[in-house]
């Protein structure tokens, strides 16, 4: 992740928020909103530690949250309960009296550490050497305020997991390929549901280092599970989406053997899976969606529905105390958190609001102005998808 979008370094935590009970840092927060008033939004991702998500002004997935943000006029402070990439796309997209904080900068993402700028710009180089220029670039949200610079560039676009399939169409409407970052499993997913042969979706490994990627062809073995094959640049010519072999950790968790164990123990039980999941999970879901999807299917269903749900525990527990009336299940029994986002506690919550109520700004986030721009770029050219 480094520090480039970042101005300074993490500061440590001061002792005696490490002291204070839990009580202690509620009351302290909520004396510390009401001082900061209009000036201030918190801004709570789904997968958020029910204690801090408590005190959100917003809750919604990462792009939603930081668009909502940006229309907040009378907000100084953007405080981001999220992880790193979130709060960088909340400073892109927010005002320049706005001031984006992220209360714990270890809060990254493993998903969008698997693709540096350095490696996707070797990847490029080699992709339209080998193929030819004609190859469109888009990087999932989840991705770094470079890597969303890169796609503006070169004339692609952001997608969130909503949009992903409307993102693919779009993308090869204008050039032969395209090259989707950095998450393989959402890409997949997608192609497969919009008709794209596997065959026609190599990935793109970067390997340990520089120089050392490689395009894979990835085939469909023996029970119906993915295998690793090489990959000639005559066959990789016939690509239409080039996947980047990067994935979410707390997704790549959930295995098909969970959703079979599911099925035998909860009769009629439905399987929703977000599309960060394998190829192989989704294939035995009934459904696959966003997490917004994944809440309004849970919402909508009758009372006595049994779901088995397939995305980060803290929302798949938030369903189940919302949604007395239904069963909501995680598809493992062991806890799929997210551990980076459980990095921001009560704890850097309540130190990011004192210290903003003392006229201190502590851990800011900021984009520098070019990279800012040609992000802002891909992400427009998204809000133009229908």
């Amino acid at each position: 992740m480094g520090n480039v979008s970042t101005l300074g370094l993490q500061q440590p935590l001061p002792e005696e928020y490490l002291e204070a009970t839990e009580a202690e840092l509620d009351e302290r927060i909520a004396r510390a909103r009401r001082a900061l008033g209009l000036d201030l939004v918190i801004l709570g991702h789904h997968y958020q530690r029910d204690d801090v998500i408590k005190f959100a002004d917003h809750t919604g997935d990462s792009f939603k949250l930081a668009a909502w943000a940006a229309r907040q006029e009378q907000a100084r402070y953007i405080v981001f309960c999220g992880v790193h990439f979130m709060a960088e796309t909340a400073d892109i997209l927010s005002r320049t009296e706005q001031t984006v904080i992220l209360p714990d900068l270890s809060a990254g993402c493993s998903m969008a550490d698997m693709a540096s700028l350095e490696q996707v710009e070797e990847a490029w180089e080699s992709l339209t050497g080998r193929l030819g220029p004609s190859l469109i670039p888009i990087t999932y949200m989840n991705s770094t305020a470079e890597i969303k610079a890169f796609v503006g560039r070169h004339g692609g676009l952001v997608c969130t997991s909503s949009n992903a399939a409307a993102a693919v169409r779009w993308a090869l409407e204008r050039g032969e390929r395209a090259l989707f970052l950095p998450d393989q499993h959402l890409g997949r997913n997608t192609g497969v549901a919009m008709g794209i042969p596997l065959e026609q979706m190599p990935v793109w490994d970067p390997g340990e280092g520089l120089g050392q990627g490689v395009l894979r062809s990835v085939v469909l073995g023996r029970e119906g599970r993915l295998e690793w094959g090489g990959q000639s640049w005559e066959e990789a010519r016939q690509a239409r989406l080039i996947l980047w072999r990067g994935h979410c950790s707390v997704h790549q968790q959930f295995t098909p053997e969970q959703v079979d164990y599911l099925r035998r123990q909860q009769p009629g039980i439905r399987i929703i899976a977000h599309p960060e999941c394998s190829y192989e999970v989704v294939q035995k879901a009934d459904d696959a969606g966003s997490t917004e999807h994944i809440i309004k299917q849970v919402a909508a269903s009758p009372p006595g529905s049994i779901w088995g749900v397939g995305t980060e525990i803290h929302l798949v527990s938030r369903l189940a105390r919302e949604h007395p009336d239904k069963t909501v299940l995680s598809l493992t029994p062991f806890a799929c958190a997210c551990s980076t986002m459980y990095r921001i506690d009560q704890a850097h919550l309540c130190w990011s609001l004192e210290s903003l109520d003392r006229g201190q700004v502590v851990n800011p986030i900021t984009v520098p102005e070019q990279a800012a721009a040609d992000a802002r770029l891909a992400l427009d050219r998204m809000l133009t998808l229908k």
